[in-house]
């Protein structure tokens, strides 16, 4: 761990933490990454829900907790907007979400076959739902279908890596063997509670694929390496948190940062409010905000 802070004194300095979402960090200069590339909305990364911690809740209550938390950008699940629905569907929820304040920045995961017809109809969903990259799981075969239509559509796309239980994509360095003779519109989400568990360590991740790192689902677990998961509320496992946002920061990370607690899907509210909460004294605590 980068800091000494303990679980207590990190809750404590969140009173003193700004209920914005930026963080303190150099700006990215990615040498790999084409201008045309869609921008971020800032040089500083951006602390957001995955709304896959809602998974059960109604788009509505789902809305509902994130302003909750505090927070106002949103990465899309399609337990809350299946990506198969005719576009009305889709432009109708996209109103619902911006009405209520928040910002729908991604989507995802979305998993794809080799199957071109279905590959486009995906990128269509994010075309309409307006965000700059999606979150995806396909397969080894649709790599160079998903990389032709990220191209036409100029839409980032992040493999996810899934973890030990995921014999495809386990860890950001499998994934990076398969992407990194694509076209840069292909990128990586590190889920770092799966990289942990598969024996990844996240913060390594981090500075060896920036270059590439185009999203990031931050989380905890008590689960040993190898194990199934178990997770818990933010701090009280075994994922070295401080040391991920360090490097976030450090690396001059400038894209998002969603939460992603996944212990309670019956009630997310108390253990994601408590994460937030967590975190954000974690990262004053770190001088990282």
């Amino acid at each position: 761990m980068t800091s000494t802070m303990n679980r207590r004194a990190a809750i404590k300095t969140l009173t003193l933490a700004s209920v914005g979402l930026s963080l303190i960090g150099p700006t990215s200069a990615s040498e790999t990454t084409p201008s045309k590339l869609p921008s971020p909305a800032t040089d500083k990364f951006q602390l957001g829900v995955a709304s896959v911690s809602l998974k059960k809740l109604p788009l509505d209550r789902a809305i509902a907790a994130v302003r909750r938390v505090g927070l106002t950008n949103l990465s899309i699940n399609p337990a809350h907007l299946p990506w198969e629905n005719p576009p009305p569907g889709w432009i109708g929820a996209v109103k619902i979400i911006k009405d209520a304040g928040l910002a729908l920045r991604c989507a995802g995961v979305i998993y794809v076959k080799n199957d071109e017809a279905q590959i486009r109809r995906a990128f269509e969903y994010v075309r309409t739902l307006g965000v700059p990259i999606f979150t995806c799981g396909p397969e080894r075969a649709a790599l160079p279908l998903v990389e032709k239509f990220a191209k036409e559509y100029d839409v980032r796309v992040a493999l996810h890596n899934h973890g030990p239980e995921d014999k495809l994509w386990p860890t950001p360095q499998r994934i990076w063997e398969a992407i990194e003779s694509l076209d840069p519109h292909i990128g990586l989400c590190l889920d770092v509670g799966h990289s942990y568990r598969a024996g990844s360590d996240p913060v390594e991740a981090i500075y060896q694929y920036r270059a590439r790192l185009y999203d990031l689902h931050l989380k905890d677990s008590a689960a040993a390496i190898g194990a199934e998961d178990a997770p818990v509320e933010m701090g009280r496992g075994r994922i070295d948190l401080s040391g991920i946002l360090t490097a976030l920061a450090k690396s001059g990370y400038d894209q998002n940062v969603w939460f992603e607690y996944e212990k309670d899907p019956d009630d997310p509210l108390p253990g994601l409010a408590e994460s937030v909460g967590y975190v954000r004294g974690l990262m004053k605590g770190l001088s990282i905000a």
